[in-house]
């Protein structure tokens, strides 16, 4: 009986260890292309940068809306904050919303193109 029990814990744990990597996971990538995208955006449209954002956002099952971010220009820095909450279910049954915030401030470079992948 106390292994039945411990081994119900194990599996609860390693549950909710796997759908919060999960959710971290994405937010991490994701806040990493958007960084990639504003770092080599000289050329394009504000326009252009935010729907590419929010491209990203839906290649990384990120929930950003065009409200959640904020985007400037500052001379040759692209500077984009944004917040984002969403639920983990960390048991069957029990969610708990995850806040998550991104700060975005990178130096353009001109004439500079992605190394391909």
């Amino acid at each position: 009986m106390k292994l039945l029990l411990k081994l119900a814990i194990v599996a609860l744990l390693a549950n909710a260890t796997w759908h919060i990597f999960g959710v971290y996971s994405a937010h991490f990538k994701f806040r990493d292309a958007v960084q990639s995208t504003t770092q080599f955006n000289s050329g394009k449209s504000e326009y252009e940068v935010r729907s590419r954002i929010l491209e990203l956002a839906a290649q990384y099952d990120v929930p950003v809306t065009e409200s959640n971010f904020t985007l400037r220009r500052e001379e040759n820095h692209t500077i984009v904050d944004g917040s984002y909450s969403r639920p983990v279910e960390l048991a069957p049954g029990f969610s708990y919303p995850f806040t998550f915030t991104w700060h975005v401030d990178t130096f353009t470079v001109t004439g500079a193109t992605p190394a391909p992948r």
